[in-house]
C-alpha cells in the first residue's frame, strides 16, 4: 500500500449514474487485477474504495456508480483536479491460478476489474470468455471494450432489452472455472453453478487496509477481512450465510 496523489485527466458518464475516471500518477503499487484504491474526498471523513479497472505506467482507470455523497462528488470532478489515494490495496485475482479457458462473470459495477483481468490473462497466453449481466440495455457498459480485446462476450439483461433475457448465471456453462465480481446474490448464484474459481466481494470498509476489522466475513478457515485478505476469495473457502 502507498499513499499517492493523482490528477484527473478525464471523467465522463458511460451509462446512467456510471462514470469512468482516468487518473495520472504512480501505479507501481498495483500488482494484480482486482485490487482497489481508497480515495479521500474533501469534507468526507471516510475514504471511498473503488476497484481498479485498468492501469499502465502512466496512470489508472476506475469506473464507479453514483450511489451517495462521495461518488456524487467524484462525478463533479473536472480534469486537472488532484486526488489523494491509498493505492495497491487488497488481494487481487491470481492470473497464474486460472486455467486456459476461464469465464469472467460480472454484474453491474462488478464489471470493471474483470477488464484488467482479461488483459492480463491474454498477456499470459490464456483465452478467457466474458459474461456480463445488467438490469436493462441502458445500463450496459464496457461490452465493446471487452470485444475489442478479442475475447468472446455475451450479455444478459433482466428485462430482455439486450442480449439474453435473464441473469449472468444463464450465460455460464455448468461446472466452469469462473472469476466473478458483483453483488453478493449474484456471486452466490454463480458459485452454485461453477466448480472452481475466484470471487471478488463488495463490503462497506472503514480503513481499507485491515486495521479496523470492519469488513470481516466468515470463511471455511475462519474470519477474513474483505479489504486485506480479499476482496478476491477462492471458490473453496467461501462460506455462504444461510439467513
Amino acid at each position: 500500500m502507498k499513499q499517492n496523489r493523482y490528477t484527473v485527466t478525464a471523467n465522463r458518464a458511460l451509462a446512467p449514474n456510471v462514470y469512468r475516471m482516468d487518473l495520472a500518477g504512480d501505479t507501481a503499487p498495483i500488482t494484480a487485477p482486482g485490487q482497489f484504491i481508497n480515495l479521500a474526498l474533501d469534507g468526507l471523513f471516510l475514504r471511498r474504495p473503488i476497484s481498479v479497472c485498468d492501469w499502465d505506467e502512466q496512470g489508472l482507470v476506475i469506473i464507479y456508480k453514483v450511489v451517495g455523497k462521495g461518488t456524487a462528488r467524484m462525478a463533479e470532478l473536472q480534469p486537472g483536479a488532484s486526488l489523494d489515494a491509498l493505492v495497491g490495496l487488497g488481494n487481487g485475482y491470481d492470473v497464474d491460478a486460472c486455467p486456459v479457458h476461464p469465464v469472467l462473470a460480472g454484474g453491474g459495477v462488478g464489471v470493471p476489474p474483470l477488464y484488467g483481468l482479461a488483459k492480463r490473462l491474454l498477456a499470459a497466453g490464456k483465452k478467457p470468455s466474458v459474461a456480463l449481466g445488467f438490469n436493462t440495455a441502458r445500463e450496459i457498459f464496457y461490452d465493446m471494450q471487452f470485444a475489442a480485446l478479442g475475447v468472446p462476450v455475451t450479455v444478459a439483461t433482466v428485462d430482455g432489452t439486450a442480449g439474453k433475457k435473464g441473469f449472468v448465471t444463464d450465460l455460464i456453462p455448468e461446472g466452469a472455472y469462473v472469476c466473478a465480481c458483483g453483488p453478493e446474490p449474484m456471486l452466490k448464484a454463480v458459485h452454485a453453478r461453477a466448480s472452481a474459481g475466484q470471487f471478488s466481494f463488495e463490503a462497506r470498509m472503514g480503513c481499507g487496509f485491515g486495521a479496523c476489522m470492519g469488513c470481516t466475513c466468515q470463511t471455511v478457515t475462519g474470519y477474513k477481512r474483505i479489504c486485506k485478505d480479499g476482496p478476491v476469495l477462492e471458490y473453496e473457502e467461501i462460506l455462504w450465510s444461510h439467513e
